[in-house]
């Protein structure tokens, strides 16, 4: 595979233009205005995957959004990689704070990305990083350097739970069967030092709705005699923490794995700068649970979080109302071994439990998956190491993401293999956040390194 550098150098315009072509497509899969542009994408990704050379591509239809299905299978006798990635964007809200807009890609310089990075919703997380599989694809067949039997499924409900997904997975185990799944929607330390993202916080997410009087009303004709529902949902998010900022929810932290001193200690191993990462987010200081590191806050620790809060008046100048209504969007990060059915349960009982008698609560779930671990002696952990090795010229860092990928945990359910977390994203570049982009440097050395994981991991299958 030594011409893979070339190949890119050679094909780099039109692999940069490709995936501008797809960024353009609004494929918000939370919004049901966006649905058509959904599915637009999935077609295109089809066709991407056709042009790459996979003998059979096809759109599988779901309950939900459809699941782009394709493979090559050269030789029964070898190792089968199966591709996981998703074509679904988050919203761009608020759209008001994108420099330019979400659906409009351009490529600026950044001081972390000098030679340029494409600044568009999506760009991350997670087309750019899809793409850059679909491209490897396109290089192993076009130079004859396809090493094993390749599956891809890519869908377009991860930012939404990935329903249909479970869905398709119980219902085509033969179909999908592989030999190891990889999967690029996490990042990496830096440009100059990779890292293989060996585990994942699960995730649980609920609405909650608290109810008050029967209608608005007047805040001097009833102020300081009814029950405000803002003022109520307040009072019951904040007394979710405690002083330490530890999760106040009985029995949250009851199946928490506590990590050794000698694992902390490995992890403290990865560069981190803290006043970097205070300059970064223009923080005067950090905050978490007390007696974790920053990077122990948002990596091995669980976490409850407010997502969105609205209720009352909004509008222009000053209306005098106490509203009947209260709203809030509440995601918990958890780590291996919590379940999200039992947090969510527990998050519901004990937050209906601390209610005053003056308004009634509803917790609506919405979403959740299970947190994971892959093991760092695996076949395909030692092939990826030694991919990114070679690309970089820099061993790879273990390291643990505070993201989810909920389906993780189903694949190893369901399919009996390991996932590998190939990520080529920075912290920096905005996911899920106005301005998002993903750098040229990132994207290019992606293509490029991963046909080397292909090449590793059927060499240490022999």
């Amino acid at each position: 595979m030594n011409d893979i550098k070339k190949y890119v150098q050679e094909n780099k315009q039109r692999f940069i233009d490709e995936l501008i072509e797809l960024l353009k497509i609004p494929s918000v899969s939370a919004d049901s205005a966006y649905s058509q542009d959904v599915i637009d994408t999935a077609d295109a990704v089809k066709m991407r995957l056709e042009e790459a050379g996979c003998d059979k591509v096809e759109i599988c239809d779901t309950p939900g959004y459809p699941i782009v299905y394709a493979e090559k299978m050269i030789d029964p006798k070898l190792p089968t990689v199966l591709v996981y990635g998703h074509y679904d964007v988050q919203p761009p809200d608020p759209v008001e704070l994108w420099t330019s807009p979400p659906f409009e890609p351009v490529i600026k310089k950044t001081d972390i990305h000098p030679e340029g990075a494409i600044f568009a919703r999506g760009a991350c997380d997670d087309k750019g990083q899809m793409y850059m599989h679909v491209k490897a694809m396109e290089y192993m067949v076009k130079t004859n350097n396809l090493p094993c039997n390749v599956k891809f499924m890519i869908e377009g409900e991860e930012e939404v739970g990935s329903s249909s997904l479970s869905w398709f997975v119980e219902r085509n185990q033969e179909k999908l069967k592989n030999d190891v799944i990889l999967i690029s929607d996490t990042g990496m330390i830096s440009n100059t030092q990779p890292s293989i993202t060996t585990g994942l916080r699960g995730l649980s997410y609920v609405e909650v709705e608290v109810t008050g009087p029967n209608r608005d009303l007047h805040s001097g004709l009833y102020g300081g005699a009814v029950a405000n529902p803002i003022n109520i949902l307040a009072k019951m998010i904040a007394s979710l923490h405690d002083e330490n900022n530890h999760i106040t929810i009985p029995g949250f932290y009851d199946k928490v794995e506590d990590l050794s001193d000698a694992e902390r200690a490995e992890m403290a191993k990865a560069p981190f700068s803290l006043e970097a990462y205070k300059n970064a987010l223009k923080l005067n200081d950090v905050y978490g649970e007390k007696g974790y590191t920053t990077n122990e806050r948002n990596s091995i620790r669980p976490t409850l979080d407010v997502n969105g809060i609205w209720g009352g008046y909004q509008g222009e100048g000053a209306k005098t109302v106490i509203a009947s209504q209260a709203f809030a969007k509440i995601s918990m990060r958890l780590v291996p071994n919590q379940d999200w059915h039992e947090i969510t349960d527990l998050f519901a009982k004990h937050f209906e439990s601390i209610a005053p008698s003056g308004v009634t609560v509803k917790v609506k779930p919405h979403h959740g998956g299970q947190g994971y671990v892959t093991p760092i002696d695996s076949i395909g952990y030692q092939a990826a190491d030694k991919a990114y090795s070679e690309s970089f010229g820099v061993k790879p860092i273990p390291v643990r993401s505070g993201g989810s990928i909920p389906i993780v945990a189903l694949f190893e359910k369901e399919l009996k293999s390991k996932t590998i977390l190939m990520g080529f994203g920075l912290d920096s570049d905005a996911i899920h956040s106005p301005n998002e982009h993903f750098g040229i440097f990132n994207y290019l050395k992606g293509i490029e390194t991963i046909p080397l994981f292909y090449k590793y991991f059927v060499e240490l299958s022999k």
